[in-house]
């Protein structure tokens, strides 16, 4: 039990949780950088602080992911804003921001489709401020989140609310990015950790995993620059059928990149020269 008196030395200690963890809920509660856990180690909670801290900690102990505990994730170098209206940023994305980086053009235009917290599109927007981004979702939530989010971080990016490539009309783009729901409806995943907590219609297509990068390939062509790059994140089995769906939509350059864990991540193609051309052979 968490009790008024206890100095941060010892809930340090003490907590029932990882130690990593133990931490970020120590400094959510008492609003200190993590380095005045050190230099205040004997500050001991108040009654109010005790009470706090107890009912973040019984959160967790319920399996809520730590994120939404306390509203906010790190991811590529930005505080990022989450809610359960948005999927928490995750480290194995990070991947998918640095593909795009390499390939993205001087004063290019980016597409990030279904942008959720708008990780993907803020990182890039802030890393280059010359490039002119877009990022669109279905959510009204997400959306609102995920222009909080680049404010707080000083990124230019134009949102909007769309069903994939719906309120784009014939616009184009030098790159489009995507982290899609690509999670088969019948994985048993989908409700163990942290996972039961976040949005479904982000992680699962309700189908079999691949039906939002389906339609992502399939649209693609009519919104991507000659030459311009198409990179899906996708499930840790799914490469393969990626890199089918976007060879027989005619892209070139099809290849796969792998994340920290040597997992394939990410795929993706250059469109063709002649935007709906037929695929090539081979």
């Amino acid at each position: 039990m968490i009790q008024a008196g206890a100095t941060l030395a010892q809930l340090q200690q003490g907590l029932p949780l990882d130690p990593l963890e133990n931490r970020i809920l120590l400094c959510h509660v008492l609003q200190l950088p993590r380095v005045a856990l050190i230099t205040q180690s004997e500050r001991a909670l108040t009654s109010e602080e005790a009470g706090r801290l107890a009912g973040l900690v019984q959160r967790r102990l319920e399996g809520e992911p730590i994120a939404y505990i306390v509203g906010e994730r790190e991811f590529f170098g930005l505080p990022f804003r989450v809610t359960p209206a948005v999927l928490i940023p995750r480290p194995d994305t990070e991947l998918i921001v640095e593909l795009a980086l390499e390939r993205l053009p001087a004063q290019a235009r980016l597409l990030d489709m279904g942008t959720g917290s708008g990780a993907i599109a803020v990182a890039v927007a802030h890393t280059r401020p010359d490039a002119v981004v877009t990022a669109l979702d279905l959510s009204a939530d997400a959306l609102e989140v995920a222009q909080a989010n680049a404010a707080a971080n000083g990124a230019r990016v134009r949102f909007l609310r769309s069903d994939w490539y719906a309120a784009l009309g014939g616009e184009r783009f030098g790159l489009i990015a995507s982290n899609p729901p690509y999670i088969a409806s019948n994985d048993r995943h989908l409700g163990e950790g942290d996972l039961r907590f976040e949005p479904a219609g982000a992680l699962t297509d309700h189908a079999d995993g691949l039906s939002a990068l389906r339609i992502i390939i399939d649209g693609a062509p009519a919104h991507l620059e000659p030459g311009g790059w198409l990179l899906l994140e996708h499930g840790y089995d799914q490469a393969g059928d990626v890199r089918a769906l976007l060879a027989a939509r005619g892209f070139t350059e099809v290849r796969s990149w792998r994340d920290l864990a040597g997992i394939e991540r990410v795929s993706g193609g250059r469109a063709a020269e002649e935007p709906g051309a037929p695929p090539s052979e081979g």
